[in-house]
Parts: structure tokens; C-alpha cells; sequence
């Protein structure tokens, strides 16, 4: 599995992240830019002692990152769609993306990818949960899909 950051604008989320993605053996691809140093306390912090196992991938851009994984299925973690996450079947070597934390994902790529765009179903109370809640929301779902096969 492959959880994308895009733009992450939160250290502790990413830290987050990445220590749910050790413990998964999922790969963490961030995406460019990100306005924090992966070398930050707050990052290790909230990564505690796992940050430096983290399968990292640092990309310049989705499209980058699109192109270097064709074949690949994309889905995209928002609000604006109908598609609940869990109505998906997942593959073990595909991609979740998630927008930065105060915007989400771009209308635009929306729009290119609205066939996997997928939601968390929520109350419209507030405009979404945690990032690294959704994260590890989504990919749990997917990780149960194929059996909890962490891929040791």
C-alpha cells in the first residue's frame, strides 16, 4: 500500500502518518511543497522512534509521482464526492492521496480523477476530520481488504 501527502502543511500529522506506515509496511510519499523540514522534532515527535523506518518517497509533483507509478490505481481521499472509501476494493500496491490540511485536494485533480475519488462518510458539523485519523481511517479499511497482509 501507498499513502501520498500533498503538500502536507502539519509536521505532527506527517509524523503521524509515518508511524502508522512503518507499522503497516505501507510506503509514505510526500509530495512538494511542504513548508516544514521532515528533520523537525515535531515530525520525529509524533513518528517517536519509528520515523526513521518510514519507507519515505519525496516527489516534486502528483503528476511526477502519477507517471512513475502508471498502472497504478489512484484514489483520492475528499469531501466533494458521493463514493464512500469503504465501497472500494483495494489492491495491495495501490495509492491513497490526501490534499493538504487546511485546503484538500486541488478542484482540478478532482475533477481529472473523479472516478476514484473516495469520502469518509461524517456529519456536516465540521469540514473534515484529522488528516492522519483519515489516513489511517482509509488505509485500515484497505488493509483489511487483503487480509491484513503486511507483506514481512
Amino acid at each position: 500500500m501507498n499513502i501520498v501527502l500533498l503538500n502536507p502543511e502539519i509536521p505532527y500529522n506527517t509524523g503521524n502518518i509515518g508511524r502508522t506506515c512503518v507499522l503497516t509496511n505501507t510506503s509514505l510519499h510526500i509530495i512538494r511543497p511542504f513548508n516544514f523540514s521532515l528533520d523537525e522534532k515535531s515530525v520525529k515527535r509524533a513518528g517517536l522512534d519509528y520515523w526513521h523506518l518510514v519507507d519515505l518517497h519525496i516527489h516534486d509533483s502528483l503528476e511526477e509521482l502519477m507517471e512513475k507509478y502508471q498502472g497504478s490505481k489512484f484514489y483520492f481521499a475528499t469531501t466533494k464526492t458521493d463514493r464512500k472509501y469503504s465501497d472500494i476494493k483495494y489492491g495491495k500496491n495501490d495509492f491513497i492521496v490526501f490534499g493538504p490540511e487546511s485546503r484538500g485536494i486541488p478542484e482540478d485533480v478532482l475533477e481529472e480523477n473523479s472516478d476514484t475519488c473516495i469520502k469518509i462518510p461524517m456529519i456536516k458539523m465540521a469540514r473534515s476530520l484529522n488528516l492522519s485519523n483519515s489516513a489511517a481511517i482509509i488505509l485500515y479499511e484497505a488493509m483489511r481488504q487483503i487480509d491484513f497482509d503486511f507483506g514481512e
